[in-house]
C-alpha cells in the first residue's frame, strides 16, 4: 500500500491494466474526499499540537470473489484512490506476487527518487568537530 499511495495515477493504471483479466469490482464505499488532521510535536516529544489539516481521498471495493481493498490516498484523485483499492483487494485474493511484479517500475522510481535526495542532502552535511587549543 507505501508503493500505490506514492505512485502516480499513471502508475496504478498500468499495473491495473498488467493484471488483466481482472474480477469485477463493486464499489463497497465510494471514493469521496475529506480533511484528516495533522498532528505534530516540537522536537519529537514535545506536547502534540494540531499543524494543520490535509484533503485525503478514500475508498473501498469488494471484488466478485469477495476481498474487500481500501485505499487512502493524499489529495482529491477519486480515480487513484478507486484503483488502489482494487490493487489491494486482489492482493487479498491470493494475488499479491503478481500485483507487487506490476508495481515494480512505480516501486523503481520512488526507490531512485529517494536515493537522488539522500544524496542530494549528504552533499550539504557539514560535519563539526572540536580542536584542543593546547593553553592549559
Amino acid at each position: 500500500m507505501r508503493i500505490c499511495a506514492d505512485a502516480r495515477a499513471g502508475e496504478l493504471a498500468a499495473a491495473l491494466d498488467a493484471l488483466s483479466p481482472l474480477p469485477d469490482a463493486s464499489d463497497f464505499r465510494t471514493p469521496e474526499s475529506g480533511l484528516v488532521m495533522l498532528r505534530g510535536r516540537m522536537g519529537g516529544d514535545g506536547r502534540a499540537f494540531n499543524f494543520g489539516e490535509a484533503t485525503v481521498t478514500r475508498a473501498a471495493v469488494r471484488i466478485d470473489t469477495g476481498e474487500v481493498g481500501h485505499a487512502y490516498q493524499l489529495g482529491r484523485d477519486r480515480a487513484k484512490a478507486r484503483v488502489a483499492a482494487i490493487l489491494d483487494a486482489l492482493v487479498q485474493s491470493g494475488k499479491a506476487n503478481e500485483v507487487v511484479a506490476a508495481l515494480a517500475p512505480a516501486s523503481r522510481r520512488i526507490a531512485e527518487e529517494r536515493a537522488l535526495v539522500r544524496r542530494q542532502t549528504a552533499a550539504t552535511r557539514v560535519d563539526f568537530f572540536t580542536m584542543t587549543r593546547g593553553e592549559d
